[in-house]
């Protein structure tokens, strides 16, 4: 039989199942917004959805706040540092593309986010020494878990934590998170999702016309 511990577990883990697939059914009814750019990768849908007020930390100690990611297309990815395969895959991934985005102007150049979802074991200093590895101008941030909370659902994305094997100490937990990437456009308003497997020359290639698009 179950204990309440397990069945909590699995509880957690059919909700954020549910969030996923109600996530996938709004992105799939989504129409791609004709004053952008057609793409490829990266699914748009309109109208653009605004983000309730959120503060975050970010790995240089200052406050993530909503005015702070205005003027750039930015894509937000959450995990953890001690994720084993998904999280680093992911942003080693996206680091190509960021890399092919350098030549663009600094003050619109696309953006990478990446948010912990493990705060009690993701300080900011870890965070950021986690993200730069992967690419300097990677953002990273965290916050406590109803901030969290609050904020990836606002981007239709999910995280669960998983309880250490029977036998195995505490801290040795995991998270199921999502692994999909919401896309924030420059006034910060979501507007967009890009989901797994990643085709990067293509992501790459979507973010700069949008972002020459928008350019002011």
């Amino acid at each position: 039989m179950f204990n309440r511990t397990a069945l909590a577990v699995v509880l957690i883990a059919v909700a954020a199942g549910l969030g996923l697939v109600a996530a996938q059914r709004f992105f799939n009814q989504a129409e791609v917004p004709s004053q952008w750019p057609q793409t490829s990768a990266v699914r748009l849908f309109e109208p653009a959805r605004e983000l309730p007020d959120f503060s975050l930390r970010q790995s240089d100690g200052t406050d993530l706040v909503p005015g702070e990611l205005h003027g750039h297309w930015t894509l937000v990815f959450i995990g953890f540092t001690h994720c084993p395969d998904i999280c680093p895959m992911t942003l080693a991934q996206l680091s190509q593309a960021q890399r092919q985005w350098e030549a663009l102007p600094e003050a619109t150049r696309p953006r990478v986010l990446f948010v912990s979802v493990d705060p009690e074991r993701d300080t900011p200093d870890r965070i950021g020494e986690y993200a730069h590895h992967f690419h300097r101008d990677t953002l990273a941030a965290t916050a406590d878990i109803p901030a969290l909370e609050k904020f990836t659902r606002s981007l239709s994305l999910v995280f669960a934590k998983v309880p250490a094997a029977e036998g195995a100490p505490a801290d040795q937990y995991t998270v199921d998170h999502s692994a999909s990437i919401a896309l924030l456009d420059p006034q910060g308003r979501m507007t967009g999702v890009v989901q797994p497997p990643l085709d990067i020359p293509t992501i790459a290639a979507d973010l700069q016309a949008l972002t020459e698009a928008s350019a002011p």
